[in-house]
């Protein structure tokens, strides 16, 4: 390991670098990685340790930084950043000093950075088939906006996909000929890894609903009609309000997201049976850890199960 004479701070764009080149993460995923880790260099800052070098990152840096964040509020709770959430930057900081490892630049190595430790079976918020069921009928289909919505939560349960995911789906990706058929489609997820995903007979059919009332010319798959800018491409944002809405006019207490629909989508795939790793595929997870945390809901569901219907002697 070498030392040099450089600042962290202005070690920060290099990493940037190798997060997009070396380590091939999304648009979007840099851009948290940006949020998180210029938090640790604001810390810098108010502590005037603007020059601070990377083999001078000392242990008591890192437990004043983590009381930092500890004492952080959340701009829109006005509540202390939760113990997961202080992860998050933590995490971010263990990756940059990870990346000052690969270039044999000395400094503490990551394991120095000590988690929270999260609540053992961390539960998940799904949504039941009967919830779903309800939750799709929601929409008003005598409108535009009616028909856009219920073609939006179709889709979102059919094929598992992240909200970014659906945001960035095209037109032209979507070519109906057989209504009766899965239609399979190719999106660009996280890491820019592509996976097949397939749209349901009854998803199809939702998006052709809506489709043939489009008269615009954008590409986009899913667009705004309301607000300053109509015709655009819909956003993350809109789309999670979407969901809330028909959650609300639906009766469904659970307060779901896009990602609740997710949850629900990869549930009964387990509770039907599928295996695993294929979970994992349409699901589009890098890791089989990250697709495990589903089997704590179906494991529940399978005691639940036995309980109430096995008999005893």
């Amino acid at each position: 390991m070498k030392k040099i004479n450089k600042p962290i701070i202005d070690l920060i764009d290099e990493f940037f670098e190798y997060l997009d080149i070396e380590k091939g993460l999304s648009h979007n995923s840099q851009i948290t990685y940006s949020r998180f880790i210029n938090k640790f260099v604001e810390w810098l800052k108010k502590n005037k340790l603007e020059k601070l070098l990377p083999h001078e990152l000392t242990s008591d840096h890192l437990w004043k930084y983590r009381v930092y964040l500890s004492q952080t509020y959340n701009k829109n709770t006005k509540e202390p950043l939760k113990r997961s959430s202080v992860n998050y930057y933590l995490i971010a900081l263990r990756s940059f000093l990870n990346f000052l490892a690969e270039r044999d630049i000395q400094s503490l190595p990551q394991e120095k950075i000590k988690l929270f430790k999260e609540k053992k079976g961390r539960s998940i918020k799904f949504l039941t088939l009967e919830q779903i069921k309800k939750l799709i009928e929601a929409p008003d289909v005598s409108n535009i906006i009616g028909l856009r919505d219920k073609a939006i939560l179709e889709v979102l349960f059919s094929t598992g996909l992240r909200v970014s995911e659906l945001v960035s789906l095209n037109r032209d990706q979507i070519k109906i000929e057989n209504l009766n058929e899965d239609l399979e489609i190719n999106v660009i997820g996280k890491g820019g890894r592509i996976r097949p995903v397939y749209l349901s007979p009854r998803a199809l059919k939702a998006l052709k609903d809506y489709l043939d009332t489009r008269k615009d010319k954008n590409n986009a798959l899913f667009i705004n009609y309301k607000g300053p800018k109509p015709l655009d491409r819909l956003t993350p944002r809109s789309v999670e309000n979407i969901v809330k809405k028909y959650v609300i006019k639906a009766g469904i207490s659970i307060p779901a997201t896009p990602h609740t629909i997710r949850h629900a989508f990869a549930t009964d795939l387990l509770t039907q049976g599928v295996d695993l790793r294929l979970v994992q595929e349409f699901l589009g997870h890098k890791n089989i850890a990250t697709t495990q945390i589903y089997t704590h809901v179906t494991s529940k569901q399978l005691k639940d199960i036995h309980k109430k219907y096995h008999s005893e002697v």
